[in-house]
């Protein structure tokens, strides 16, 4: 059994890896689960992180999703024990200082734990750190509502049934419109 301060250092370890700088509001610090390490995707993550993402059954283009990591718009969750790929996020640049999740899933035997929560925090620090990024949009179910909406997202809907969430990221004097 590891020791319980093996584990607290470990976890110190995670969230330090993976935090933004102290100005940024606490929903883009959603805590990493213990032995998860947020890094963007490789070319050799690429097939990994398409069958992630096929589980949940998100339509995912292969070649789409290679230029997304070439471009480093593709985050990887990887269990650090195995290295094995137990989420993966995808990101799109669809106009000029706009971001969007375009994709994220999560394995079903690691859902409930934060690992979506700690993708999305991620890209949105990611987006933050983007001088050129203004906000970060997603397009998804209702059922995500809350999902987005705990992680600063202005939720409104849209055609379809659907809703979009957008998070500011640009100056402080930006808004969320």
């Amino acid at each position: 059994m590891a020791d319980p301060a093996d584990r607290n250092s470990a976890d110190r370890d995670a969230l330090d890896r993976n935090s933004a700088d102290s100005d940024s509001d606490s929903a883009d610090h959603a805590p990493v689960p213990e032995r998860i390490a947020i890094e963007p995707a490789t070319a050799g993550d690429r097939l990994d992180a398409l069958r992630v993402l096929d589980a949940a059954m998100l339509e995912t283009d292969a070649d789409d999703l290679s230029a997304r990591i070439d471009a480093g718009d593709a985050l990887v969750a990887r269990f650090e024990r195995t290295g094995s790929v137990v989420g993966a996020l995808v990101v799109t640049r669809p106009e000029p200082g706009r971001r969007h999740v375009d994709a994220v899933a999560v394995r079903r035997a690691r859902r409930g734990r934060g690992i979506g929560s700690a993708l999305v925090a991620r890209a949105v620090r990611d987006a933050r750190a983007d001088p050129d990024a203004d906000a970060i949009t997603a397009t998804f179910d209702a059922d995500l509502r809350g999902f987005y909406a705990e992680l600063g997202f202005a939720v409104e809907p849209v055609e379809g049934g659907r809703l979009r969430g957008r998070r500011a990221v640009g100056s402080p004097d930006s808004n969320g419109g």
